[in-house]
């Protein structure tokens, strides 16, 4: 019997030590079902190999926990444009599903339902259509249901009324209908809940308005109908139930008061579902394949197994009080490891690894605090005692929602430039229009809430025709990120229109080139202006990168004041660029301080990078336009197509904006009244 154990013991322990290999396992014959349903084109999924690991490492978006069981799947915003495959239900201890941000199309499949690991389901933004299968009631570890934005139809189940861990449901922006089940309200837990923009009628359930756990509820642009029932008050705003004409209530602003009519047309609930049975239902273990060996107590059912013979249970119970110390020791090794591949850790939302630390910890599901709320404060004190009203600051509100949905969750397809402080992304809005949207880390921002809020209040302050717009902004506590939405300029910056040779870049012809320098004057006068709505800026940092060209090739100046925002370290590291390209005065490294002269010097050689076509200034350049020796200082590309004395004014004026001395420099004022009276003269 001793020997019978030792032999035992060593054979653990050679297996602990050495990586259990998962090629040719059920696992993986589901993941490569998986990869040819998703992605049909193998464009993105090529990592996942027939013969490879995908505990290993190198499947993206895969990660597996402790027992090498795949508990992860995060392929958000990758552009996957196939079918969700009935494969899925191959991997029986997936506990989150992330492929929100896609072009997925078809039906959820039925099989999906036999998850019942399955915390977080994250399928929004695609094009699924069909209905939701009612037998989504047995996933009884759901706790996040995201469906948002595809085209699903149908009744909502009430089998979703069992799902009793359930905390947040999104539908909105599908086309489902019917009427809204009274058994959500069994669902004890939930946070959240959003039917909007469906096609949802009859009234809202006296049971949701009785959930004490609820803290919103949004149900506009449906066909509801009905008194909103007065326990809904206590969300203090948090209730959306606009655009539904038959809906009425007492204090909801949002809403018309109810009449004699509506009270006498008001119909009672229901018997048949407005009381459920609060337990579990029974899921029938024999029609269930094999759920094997997870990370989660609940995964295996000791009821499922024969009974062992007597003396193999003696056997057991020595070999794990001879193995107890070493199973504990090998237990807390491995939970310190990460169990996400860490070169995708920042391509998504969720990182895996954080997503398992949650779910060891016996957490919550770690996607339910995000803050997708509008009502949602993040900068907290901030606000108070800083000289203006909240309210301006609140009509520029995004919310984490809505900036996923515009940039596809970050998509890499849609990253339009990355520093090291942000990166830019080009996004959609719901309403059609284009933006871009800057992401900037929380540690590169002012540690003062009150001087970022000031900031903020700053730059959404600022509105002129040559200036690029900022429609908003988003603070997110879990990213940990600030979103800054501008206007999309379409034709990219001005640096993509200089040093064209043989014919690789547009040329800009004689006219848009004035045009932009004289709009880009126009940009720095309001910035140098005091005015009530806003006080003098300075920019500090505009370049031929920072100016933007929209569709009708007007010059948008970008990111003016951001160092309103951003912390100082920053704001300095940005510098190196600017000095390294030329742009940045001379006194500034005497002196340290930037004034309306380092702008203007900055604008001089944009306006001689324009004129010559050339991003390199040279001293043959600045010699030419002071000789008017226009071949000098002239692009070529234009063949002798400008006028020659605006040229020699333009030089003239670059010349004098680039003087060594601050003082010898005009205003912008100045320079903007030379370049009209010339722009007479030359007409």
């Amino acid at each position: 019997m001793g020997m019978f154990q030792f032999l035992l013991f060593l054979s653990l322990l050679f297996t602990l030590q050495t990586p259990i290999p998962v090629h040719g396992n059920t696992e993986l014959r589901s993941l490569m079902e998986l990869k040819a349903s998703l992605d049909p084109t193998n464009k993105v999924l090529d990592s996942w190999k027939s013969d490879g690991d995908p505990c290993g490492g190198s499947f993206v978006g895969v990660a597996c926990n402790e027992h090498r069981k795949v508990a992860n799947i995060s392929l958000q915003g990758k552009d996957l444009s196939g079918k969700l495959s009935p494969a899925i239900a191959g991997l029986k201890c997936l506990s989150g599903l992330f492929l929100h941000y896609n072009s997925l199309s078809g039906e959820i499949p039925e099989e999906l339902t036999n998850l019942q690991e399955l915390t977080d389901l994250y399928l929004n933004v695609n094009n699924l259509s069909g209905s939701i299968p009612p037998q989504i009631g047995n996933m009884v570890g759901l706790q996040v249901v995201d469906l948002c934005c595809n085209q699903l139809r149908g009744n909502l189940p009430t089998e979703i009324g069992d799902l009793k861990g359930l905390k947040v449901l999104s539908l909105q922006y599908n086309r489902l209908g019917g009427k809204i089940p009274a058994s959500l309200g069994n669902l004890g837990m939930l946070r959240r809940l959003d039917l909007s923009f469906n096609g949802f009628s009859g009234e809202i359930p006296l049971t949701l308005a009785n959930n004490q756990q609820l803290e919103s509820l949004d149900v506009r642009n449906n066909t509801l109908a009905g008194n909103v029932p007065e326990g809904l008050k206590r969300l203090n705003g948090e209730f959306h139930g606009e655009n539904n004409p038959g809906l009425c209530g007492t204090s909801f602003p949002a809403l018309r008061r109810c009449t004699r009519f509506d009270n006498m047309n008001i119909n009672q609930l229901g018997p048949s579902r407005t009381h459920l049975n609060d337990t579990v239902p029974v899921v029938n273990s024999n029609a269930l394949p094999d759920q094997g060996h997870c990370n989660h107590t609940r995964c295996s059912n000791p009821s499922r197994f024969r009974m062992l013979p007597v003396l193999s249970g003696v056997i057991t119970v020595v070999f794990i009080c001879m193995v107890a110390g070493f199973l504990a020791f090998f237990h807390y090794r491995r939970k310190k490891q990460k169990i996400g591949n860490t070169s995708e850790a920042s391509d998504g939302r969720l990182s895996t690894d954080q997503a398992k630390e949650l779910q060891r910890n016996g957490s919550v599901s770690p996607l339910v605090t995000l803050e997708y709320s509008y009502g949602w404060d993040p900068l907290g004190d901030g606000w108070n005692n800083i000289g203006f009203s909240r309210e301006h600051l609140d009509k520029f509100r995004f919310n984490l929602e809505e900036i996923e949905s515009a940039t596809r969750c970050f998509s890499e397809s849609n990253l339009l430039g990355k520093t090291n402080f942000s990166s830019v992304y080009k996004g959609v809005l719901r309403d059609g229009s284009h933006v871009a949207i800057r992401s900037i880390n929380v540690t590169s921002c002012k540690s003062e809430e009150a001087e970022f809020v000031k900031g903020l209040y700053l730059l959404t302050s600022l509105r002129h025709e040559n200036l690029v717009t900022l429609r908003g902004f988003c603070c997110s506590k879990a990213r940990g990120e600030c979103f800054l939405v501008y206007d999309f300029a379409s034709k990219g910056n001005v640096s993509k229109y200089l040093d064209v040779e043989d014919g690789g870049k547009p040329v800009l012809d004689w006219p848009t080139r004035t045009s932009i320098i004289n709009g880009i004057a126009q940009g720095i006068k309001y910035l140098h202006r005091n005015e009530a709505s806003k006080p003098a800026i300075v920019h500090r940092n505009i370049s031929v990168e920072k100016v933007l060209i929209d569709h009708q090739f007007n010059p948008l100046i970008a990111d003016s004041g951001l160092h309103k925002i951003l912390a100082d370290d920053i704001v300095y590291s940005t510098l190196k660029v600017s000095a390294a390209m030329g742009y940045l005065a001379p006194e500034y490294v005497t002196t340290g301080r930037f004034t309306d002269k380092t702008d203007i010097f900055a604008f001089g050689v944009i306006v001689l990078q324009i004129l010559s076509g050339k991003l390199q200034l040279t001293s043959s350049m600045r010699s030419g336009a002071e000789c008017s020796r226009f071949e000098d200082f002239v692009d070529p590309n234009l063949r002798g197509e400008f006028s020659e004395s605006m040229a020699a004014k333009l030089g003239e004026i670059a010349l004098r904006c680039t003087n060594e001395h601050p003082d010898d420099r005009p205003s912008m004022v100045t320079i903007i009244n030379e370049l009209n009276d010339c722009s007479l003269m030359s007409s």
